[in-house]
Order: structure tokens, then C-alpha cells, then sequence
């Protein structure tokens, strides 16, 4: 089977009245062929019924995130190739399945939500823009490049065991404006973080960082997030 690789793929439909199982397809291997294009050939010649996320195939929009062998990581990018034995594929742990390898990110969203996501200027617009220096935006370097893909949601064993608990990415992205000095309201996003389901449920496992295909380290986000925290509540809080 030197030009054939077996895929193993988790199937479940919640309407169907059967629990998940796996089904294993048998797809021919061509240099170059990544996760995906295997997904799409089951999908378009062995398994129509067969349902996953995709649409950049660049490793951009982050939809098409799964765990292949072990591991979370980007179909699009993961090649076949490097890849050992049978490939056992399944959907983003801790997010309710709607079908096969499609999950509900409602979860994810809403807590996402909760940081208020976005830049919130403390003073008035100005004329043209809002000037910042190249070393203030140095800090910014790497934390602004998650795709929102849900891996590091995925990988945390605490958005398993507490379902309240805010998770790596949107605790890296309220990090992302805390140390950005355009944004002005750093004091309210430690404050909505800085309770037992934000910042201090972290137990430092380091699987959101192991696991972002952008390389990004949430869990050192949600480390410098408590030092502001407790910094604040010492009196000695800066914005860095």
C-alpha cells in the first residue's frame, strides 16, 4: 500500500440515534498531499455524507482545525507525508459536535466575546491616526497572529473540566490590548479576566502554546496578564 494510506475518521450524527464511531477509508497518497485534500477526496469519490470545515487551504482562516494523530493541528497543512501508520482524525475536543468533524464554536465565540475583542481608544480620535512607536509595537509581535482556530480552546484540559472558564484564546487576546499602549482600557479587560474562570484557572499545562500552528504562546499571555493583575492590585500596575 506504498501509494495508499488508510484514514480513520470519527463519525457522528447527532440526529442519526447512533453514538460516534469510526469509519476507515482507504485514499491514494500523492507527494504533497496534505489532510485536507485527503478529506476532500472522501468527501468528492468514497463518502459525500462525510462533513468538516475548510475554505482558505493556506493555513489563514483556521476552520479547518482537527486533531490528526495525536495532535491539533491545521488540515491544510499537515502533510500526509509526515505522518506515521493509520491517520486517526477527530473534531476539536470540549465543543459540542454538530456533525463528524464539524463543531459548534458557539462556546468558543461567546467567550471570546467576553474580552471585548477589539481596540477601545480612552481618548478622543484623532485627526489621522493613532501614532505608536515601532518599539511599543514590537510587544505586539506574535500575539496579534492567532487565526482563531480553536486549537488552543481544544487542547486546554481546564475548558473541559470548567465549562465557564474563558480559555487560552480569548485570554491571549485580551493580553493582545492589554500591552497595545493605542488601546485605553486595560483596567476593565484585567478585571474581566481576573477571576477564578479567566486568568487564575490557567494551571500552566502549556498545551495551547504546544498546539497553535501560528506559533503564538497563549500561555505566556495569560502569565504576563497575572503579573498585570496582581501588579494592579499591589498598586504598581503599568501598562507593558
Amino acid at each position: 500500500m506504498a501509494d495508499k494510506r488508510l484514514f480513520k475518521i470519527l463519525r457522528f450524527d447527532p440526529d442519526s440515534g447512533r453514538g460516534p464511531a469510526f469509519a476507515t477509508f482507504e485514499v491514494p497518497w500523492r507527494k504533497g498531499q496534505t489532510v485536507l485534500d485527503a478529506l476532500n477526496h472522501i468527501q468528492g469519490f468514497i463518502d459525500g455524507s462525510l462533513a468538516y470545515r475548510s475554505s482558505c487551504r493556506a493555513g489563514v482562516c483556521g476552520s479547518c482545525a482537527m486533531h490528526i494523530n495525536g495532535k491539533y493541528r491545521l488540515a491544510c497543512e499537515t502533510q500526509v507525508a509526515l505522518l506515521c501508520g493509520t491517520i486517526t482524525i477527530r473534531p476539536l475536543g470540549h465543543l459540542p459536535i454538530i456533525k463528524d468533524l464539524i463543531v459548534d464554536m458557539g462556546p468558543f465565540w461567546a467567550k471570546f466575546k467576553t474580552v471585548r475583542p477589539y481596540l477601545i481608544a480612552g481618548d478622543a480620535a484623532p485627526e489621522r491616526e493613532r501614532i505608536q512607536s515601532p518599539a511599543d509595537r514590537e510587544h505586539l509581535t506574535g500575539i496579534v497572529d492567532c487565526i482563531l482556530c480553536a486549537a488552543c480552546y481544544a487542547g486546554c484540559p481546564m475548558t473541559d473540566s470548567d465549562p465557564s472558564y474563558l480559555g487560552p484564546a480569548a485570554l491571549a487576546k485580551a493580553n493582545r490590548f492589554v500591552v497595545d499602549t493605542r488601546d485605553g482600557h486595560s483596567e476593565e479587560r484585567l478585571t474581566i479576566v481576573g477571576d477564578e474562570h479567566g486568568i487564575f484557572r490557567c494551571h500552566t499545562a502549556f498545551n495551547c502554546s504546544d498546539v497553535c500552528p501560528k506559533d503564538i504562546d497563549p500561555a505566556g499571555s495569560i502569565a504576563h496578564l497575572k503579573r498585570m493583575h496582581l501588579a494592579r492590585k499591589l498598586g504598581h500596575y503599568k501598562q507593558t
